[in-house]
């Protein structure tokens, strides 16, 4: 058995997920290793749609310049039913969003986090696997298998499982993962297409039988490059899996992801294109295929003591709307603040049970959505276009009567618990041009954000400062109208003027309001007048005293 290492932090898997996990411990100074089975990245587009949300979370961490300029937009979908156009969606979102909908292969996604992750000298461990663990009450001890074949003990404060649905972590956990599977079975394809539809533009082209049913199905999502897209299609019976042996991953029992059977070739997918393309067309240059199959399920927990999952490894689903990556991003990134608050011992003792609390009624949102789309299609769906278009985009996503955040009280605007939307027009003393509030955002972990300023401003930064340890940064931001001195107090702060009056508007405030930010970007408070009192109380419930420390 190799020497122990500590380490404060093991993240298993380096898919998407755990490179989220690992980056964002990394960039707050939490030491971390980043372990994965594989021998390399895969060559697969199997996640491709990247949501706004997604975007916002990576412009937070600092790496979004890269994920755009890598990828493509995402316009909108075409549908069509037995040959004919019937609708057609375009992916608008109201123009305070910063962002809208992307394509980006996976294998692109996870260069660029993998990359990310390197700035801080951090890299993944090819080929090696975990094992086995066991918790205490002060760790975990992680048994690991090496690329050499040797054994080797790990000791570390937190073990999170980013591993799939095949996650060791959770078995290791018995965590129950309830849930079923699809009968039917698609096959992925990524090819180049010479067709002239719209670029920027998914096509979903169904036939339906004289009952109705659909019977035929094809799925055209996007890519980088010219007429490039990933398309999935309804398998063969030459290339069904039904009747092999299962795949020796899925041993388990749960059947979701690319199975080891034949690939499909450029002929089966011409075969689909030939019946269901909306214009004729030729496939040309596939990069990779394989057959999915597609599983719904998810734990009965996100965690246990110092040990959690994420992503594959906490829910399953169909990939209908694009769903499953950006959901396990945010699965990471809500973990790993809390993680580098506990790792420094100033987490109050409940702030990592909200990890479940907040994330696992989303998990379980998301699958029964994504499974209800799989059968009827969105057209079904009964929300309205605009809320469904913000769903899709994961905009609604909140945390409303979570433990560590204020209820969410009476009133207009974003509450406690609510994504913290963005705006733009705020200027600063000396820069020319305006700002977006995320740029003030960017790479801060909790902010106290005031809108205004009164008496007790002295009294309310103290009380941010000692309820906190000093963690929790403050800024201004000023009326239109407010003189060009209008802070008040003797500690001199960041103040932006809202110009265009875009913060009051969709902040709905026209007194002087504190609210609390925490760093994945959602209120955890929102104290209309700002006192300390309520402010203190709300820090209590996230950070450490000093009994607690």
């Amino acid at each position: 058995m190799a020497r122990t290492y500590a380490t404060d932090v093991l993240v298993v898997g380096a898919g998407p997920v755990g490179l989220t996990a690992a980056a964002e411990l990394r960039r707050r100074g939490v030491s971390c290793r980043i372990v994965d089975r594989l021998p390399a990245r895969l060559p697969f587009a199997k996640a491709v749609g990247v949501q706004p949300r997604t975007l916002e979370i990576w412009d937070r961490m600092g790496l979004v310049r890269a994920a755009l300029e890598a990828a493509v937009p995402m316009r909108g979908q075409y549908l069509y039913v037995n040959g004919i156009e019937q609708l057609r969606i375009d992916l608008a979102l109201p123009p305070e969003v910063p962002y809208g909908f992307a394509a980006l292969p996976q294998y692109e996604t996870e260069r660029i986090l993998d990359e990310f992750l390197g700035r801080f000298g951090t890299a993944v461990e090819r080929g090696t696997e975990l094992v086995s663990f066991r918790q205490d009450a002060h760790g975990v001890t992680c048994r690991l298998h090496t690329p050499s074949g040797a054994e080797e003990e790990v000791r570390t404060l937190f073990l999170v499982g980013c591993d799939g649905a095949h996650s060791i972590v959770r078995k290791g956990l018995g965590l129950s993962y309830e849930g079923g599977a699809f009968p039917e079975e698609y096959m992925l394809a990524d090819v180049r297409v010479d067709w002239d539809l719209p670029s920027g533009f998914g096509v979903r082209s169904l036939h339906r039988d004289g009952d109705g049913a659909v019977d035929d199905l094809l799925v055209c999502i996007p890519l980088p490059g010219q007429g490039r897209y990933r398309m999935s299609m309804m398998v063969p019976p030459e290339l069904s899996t039904a009747r092999q042996t299962e795949d020796a991953d899925a041993s388990d029992g749960i059947t979701h992801g690319l199975q080891s059977s034949r690939a499909p070739g450029l002929a089966d997918i011409q075969t689909v294109l030939d019946r269901l393309s909306p214009e004729p067309t030729t496939a040309s240059d596939i990069r990779w295929a394989s057959v999915f199959r597609i599983s719904h399920r998810i734990v009965d927990r996100y965690g246990d003591g110092r040990v959690f999952v994420a992503g594959d490894a906490a829910h399953i689903h169909p990939p209908t709307g694009a769903q499953g990556m950006n959901t396990g991003i945010q699965d990471a990134w809500n973990l790993a603040w809390k993680l580098a608050l506990a790792v420094r011992g100033a987490a109050h003792p409940a702030l990592l049970a909200s990890y479940d609390a907040e994330r696992r009624p989303v998990g379980e949102e998301v699958v029964g959505r994504t499974v209800r789309h799989a059968a009827q299609g969105f057209e079904a769906h009964p929300d309205d276009p605009e809320t469904l278009m913000l769903r899709e985009a994961q905009l609604l996503v909140g945390y409303r009567g979570s433990p560590v955040v204020d209820p969410p009280g009476a009133g207009r605007g974003p509450r406690p618990g609510d994504r913290a939307p963005d705006c733009g027009g705020l200027t600063g003393h000396i820069a020319a041009y305006p700002l977006r509030l995320y740029d003030l955002l960017r790479e801060r972990e909790h902010l106290l954000l005031l809108y205004g300023t009164g008496p007790g401003l002295d009294e309310l930064l103290r009380t941010a400062r000692e309820s906190s340890g000093g963690r929790v940064e403050v800024c201004v931001v000023l009326p239109a109208d407010a003189p060009p001195d209008g802070q008040a107090g003797a500690t001199p702060l960041p103040a932006y003027r809202d110009t265009r009056g875009e913060f009051a508007r969709l902040y709905a405030v026209d007194q002087p309001t504190a609210f609390v930010i925490r760093p994945d970007g959602y209120l955890g408070a929102r104290l209309t007048p700002p006192a300390a009192q309520p402010l203190a109380a709300h820090l209590g419930a996230v950070f450490a005293t000093n009994d607690e420390a």
